[in-house]
């Protein structure tokens, strides 16, 4: 189970919600990074404009970005000679500068209300040509191990699913759990990671898989070993479309 006690986490959003709304009648909102005055929104137009999004030339698999000029389409050394499960995964932002920092405020210091901000650039990703012409059937968050939600309390990649599944309107469905826990990825180089990740997913019970599109969603993508066995479950239960979008790429 991904979800200890959901009912609890939808009043503590709502309880933040309303304390947030009611301190706003008294206090003008703040930018979330620099802390300047607003009218609206939760990041001034500098700290805006300092997010570094992901602009062409990039892996047309996984969107790493390539720092030079290149016109025609590449595959990186990420993905070049490797098995991969989903399409292609398409990341808003460089994983630097705000970008970084807003989602570690998120998923790590409780800045629950930071997900409207990191949702917007989300939602960004599903105008590129790559996925614009699919008519996805769900979005699927990466899921947590029990462990790791009670830690954190919540599961970044569903709270940011369920905004963006709202706005173009494609059901969330939690279709996988995570059977295995295991140790932090940012210590690992990507074939220890593959290793760390081998069946640590798999597909919830009674769940009908066959033609779905599927697009999973996540907050990071580094070396994608965590979407692409996200991928392969999916992939092998009968999924024929499996992409990936995330805010950022590491």
């Amino acid at each position: 189970m991904d979800h200890p006690n959901p009912a609890w986490q939808t009043k503590l959003s709502l309880a933040k919600g309303t304390l947030n709304a009611l301190s706003s009648l008294f206090y003008p909102p703040h930018c979330a990074q620099c802390g300047v005055a607003l009218n609206e929104g939760q990041l001034c137009e500098t700290c805006r404009k300092a997010a570094k999004r992901i602009r062409a030339p990039f892996c047309h698999t996984c969107s790493q970005p390539f720092d030079g000029a290149l016109e025609d389409e590449f595959t990186c050394a990420n993905c070049n000679g490797r098995r991969l499960y989903f399409d292609c995964a398409v990341s808003a932002c460089r994983c630097t500068g705000i970008v970084r920092d807003l989602i570690h405020r998120f998923k790590y210091q409780h800045d629950y209300y930071l997900r409207r901000t990191l949702a917007a650039w989300l939602d960004e990703t599903l105008d590129d040509g790559r996925l614009s012409t699919v008519r996805f059937d769900a979005l699927v968050p990466v899921p947590l191990h029990p462990a790791r939600w009670r830690e954190r309390e919540f599961n970044q990649a569903e709270a940011l699913a369920e905004l963006v599944g709202k706005r173009r309107k494609i059901p969330v469905r939690n279709l996988l759990r995570r059977a295995r826990y295991t140790t932090t990825q940012t210590q690992f180089d990507r074939e220890e990671r593959m290793e760390n990740l081998h069946n640590a997913f798999n597909l919830r019970q009674n769940t009908p898989m066959t033609g779905l599109r599927l697009l999973l969603v996540d907050d990071v993508f580094t070396t994608g070993s965590t979407v692409n066995e996200c991928a392969r479950v999916l992939r092998e239960t009968g999924a024929t479309t499996v992409c990936v979008v995330t805010v950022a790429r590491g």
